[in-house]
């Protein structure tokens, strides 16, 4: 049972009556579409765009190529070329040589951009805990178990290494 005080002082809403089903498409839709409202507008927050949040958020466990995060972040080259040359503008990112292929540029974050996406990050998950308030502790685990069957599922399925939890 939630009480009202887990709720955010923006959700006026009241909470649906119990057995209410949107349908298993509708309701990740309109999941999606909350969680990526909720990090766009924390990003803004931030002098972010959502895209930016997204690599910083990758960049956290990991220095991939170019072509691996275009991967990561479904961007064609010309857009993650864009992306980071932006980033590193701001002092977010670094670009370097590869030391295995010298024609293979990888990207990591910077102190100041780690700094930013640690502060977003804890934002985040601070509206998400509002978000899932709802769900009762077994769940909220069964509901993160669940959708983290399905995320790895499609990275393994886009070559992509699932590397550590972070935002993406």
């Amino acid at each position: 049972m939630t009480s009202r005080t887990s709720r955010t002082s923006r959700d006026t809403t009241p909470p649906p009556p119990a057995g209410t089903d949107l349908g298993l498409v509708d309701a990740i839709a309109q999941l999606s579409f909350l969680v990526q409202n909720t990090l766009a507008e924390i990003a803004g927050e931030y002098d972010l765009s959502l895209i930016q949040t997204r690599l910083l958020g990758v960049l956290r466990d990991r220095e991939p190529t170019m072509n691996e995060l275009g991967r990561h972040l479904g961007l064609d080259k010309s857009s993650i070329t864009g992306l980071v040359a932006r980033a590193q503008r701001r002092d977010l990112v670094t670009r370097s040589v590869s030391t295995i292929d010298r024609r293979v540029a990888q990207v990591s974050i910077t102190e100041a951009g780690r700094e930013l996406i640690e502060r977003v990050a804890e934002r985040f998950a601070e509206r998400i805990q509002d978000t899932v308030a709802p769900l009762a502790g077994p769940d909220q685990q069964e509901f993160s178990r669940l959708a983290s069957r399905i995320v790895t599922s499609h990275m393994h399925r886009q070559g992509i290494d699932p590397g550590t939890a972070a935002v993406h």
